[in-house]
């Protein structure tokens, strides 16, 4: 009997240690919109559970916030945009972070523009007046986009905005296109009266950039010693997104239950948007969600050398890595 009771004190001590040990600390690169609703939806439905894991998920405030959080390991793990990750390892060589699953198989860059205003299609831009927020994203892949629809740049004028005055001045027509995050243009010019019909999203990405979006991002340090559980953590999260796209709505909740004061309708719409442009595409329905094409990558570096200038030649394998990638079937999601 006293073998029997020192075995289960044994036994429970080392089941709360190991419970300790799968807490996870998740750093999300923007705060808690829809398009973050299915790692939320993850938790709510039992996927990080059924891997051991119990994740905290932390608002963020854009990839610049949320790299440096993985990087110096205040969180073992993290979203944020792998252009992003490109800069911020040529910058700080050695940096213990990379990409490793890729979420965004089309980054969310894009101009919006209005078709009252004639600027439909990328070579309307030329005589025009684009708005352009100096630290926006999509505003620092515009000379590689310029480039691959041959524009003159020299035919727009570039006016800089800030970021809360950017679609307040294309409903105002104080502008005739926007550079910015598809999904939060689009919704922000209805939000502000402008019709549905006389709005145009330029995704980058349909129109020459083979830029890839924002990845699952990792600590290398903590994923050497920890594969098993990085590789579950990706298995949950593909889950997530798998059951977020077949029900948004109810997804868009489980945020909600985290963020009160969203609105419900709106979120859902800016999931959809997301999932409809940039998660799942043609190549994540046929080939599941994660990994990248090398070849595509090495282009994707060409044209950000033309918006940005490497201290050291690009080396792809720093940035993103497959090998924690689950190999069961689980990140088909379509």
């Amino acid at each position: 009997m006293r073998n029997f009771l020192l075995g289960a004190i044994i036994f429970f001590c080392s089941s709360i240690y190991s419970f300790a040990e799968t807490k996870m600390s998740f750093a999300l690169d923007w705060k808690f919109e829809g398009p973050s609703a299915p790692y939320f939806y993850a938790i709510d439905q039992g996927f990080f559970k059924a891997e051991g894991i119990d994740v905290e998920i932390s608002p963020g405030k854009g990839s610049l916030d949320a790299i440096p959080k993985v990087a110096t390991g205040a969180f073992p793990i993290g979203f944020a945009d792998i252009n992003s990750i490109v800069k911020f390892i040529d910058k700080n060589p050695g940096a213990p972070v990379t990409g490793i699953m890729m979420v965004y198989d089309k980054p969310p860059f894009a101009i919006a523009g209005r078709k009252s205003l004639g600027t439909s299609s990328p070579k309307d831009l030329e005589g025009k007046i684009l708005g352009a927020p100096p630290p926006d994203g999509a505003w620092a892949q515009f000379p590689a986009f310029a480039s691959a629809n041959n524009l003159d740049v020299n035919k727009i004028k570039v006016e800089p905005v800030g970021f809360p005055t950017r679609e307040p001045m294309l409903a105002e027509s104080k502008v005739d296109a926007i550079t910015g995050f598809s999904f939060s243009m689009f919704l922000n010019l209805v939000r502000l009266g402008v019709p549905e019909d006389d709005i145009t999203i330029m995704l980058m990405a349909n129109n020459g950039l083979e830029l890839y979006g924002n990845s699952i991002i990792v600590n290398t340090d903590f994923a050497e010693k920890n594969s098993e559980l990085v590789t579950g953590f990706l298995r949950a999260v593909a889950k997530g997104w798998k059951a977020a796209i077949q029900n948004p709505e109810d997804a868009v909740k489980s945020m909600i239950k985290r963020n009160p004061a969203a609105d419900l309708a709106l979120e859902t719409r800016r999931l959809k948007l997301a999932i409809e442009g940039n998660v799942l595409t043609a190549n994540t329905a046929s080939n599941g969600m994660g990994n990248i094409d090398p070849e595509r990558m090495k282009k994707a570096l060409v044209q950000l050398a033309e918006n940005y200038k490497f201290e050291k030649s690009p080396n792809m394998s720093l940035y993103f890595t497959d090998k924690y990638l689950p190999r069961d079937g689980s990140l088909m999601i379509k």
